[in-house]
């Protein structure tokens, strides 16, 4: 499966919810990168944040090792900075190997309501 991805992916639409509501982790509203690395060699990533008044965040770095999953709940990022929480943001992915990326959403911001959001991010 070597090859199957892009190295730069990119996301135009992310906003973490400001507001959950419900047991914690479960209904932690959130927005979250899911990668997948289905080759043979291990993938270090760089994700830069960009916002519409400020300069980038970032890099954000970690690893996909080979033939695996990681999931990057963006609420979590704290090094070097925080993602702004409820700021409309942009993100920008790059990859040492070809990874397939999956945006996800989970906004729990009206009690007793979960949207769920799937997106791919354009791939360059």
């Amino acid at each position: 499966m070597a090859g199957i991805g892009a190295r730069v992916w990119a996301v135009a639409g992310g906003r973490i919810p400001p507001v959950s509501n419900g047991d914690e982790p479960e209904f932690t509203s959130f927005d979250q990168l899911c990668l997948l690395n289905a080759g043979d060699v291990d993938a270090e990533v760089e994700l830069t944040v960009y916002y519409d008044d400020q300069e980038p965040a970032g890099p954000y770095r970690w690893v996909v090792w080979a033939r695996r999953i990681r999931h990057a709940r963006l609420n979590d990022l704290i090094d070097p900075e925080p993602i702004r929480l409820g700021r409309p943001f942009g993100c920008v992915l790059t990859s040492s190997e070809p990874v397939v990326v999956q945006f996800q959403r989970q906004d729990t911001r009206l009690p007793g309501v979960v949207a769920l959001t799937d997106a791919t991010p354009y791939a360059g």
